[in-house]
């Protein structure tokens, strides 16, 4: 796709992935609180939730970067998302 047609489509792809990842976010707010007194009380994090809060930083930069013309490499739901290999904790 050239320049212009991909700076178009760039407008769908704002309300579309905007709005995916603005009520994304109310639950990754609501995770993180949660995330946060299960670390409090066990000491440790749980993986399964630092995940899902991994998917959405990634797919929240992928987001700014394609909206701001860093990269014209799409980003979900016009994308697969992104892997994560590897869960450091």
């Amino acid at each position: 796709m050239n320049e212009r047609k991909e700076a178009l489509f760039k407008i769908i792809v704002l309300i579309v992935s905007g709005i995916i990842l603005g009520v994304w976010g109310y639950l990754i707010g609501i995770l993180s609180l949660v995330h946060w007194i299960i670390v409090i009380f066990s000491n440790k994090r749980n993986k399964s939730i630092a995940e899902f809060l991994e998917y959405w930083n990634t797919e929240s930069y992928k987001f700014y970067k394609y909206i701001t013309g860093v990269t014209n490499d799409r980003p979900f739901p016009f994308s697969e998302m992104s892997r994560i290999s590897k869960f450091k904790r």
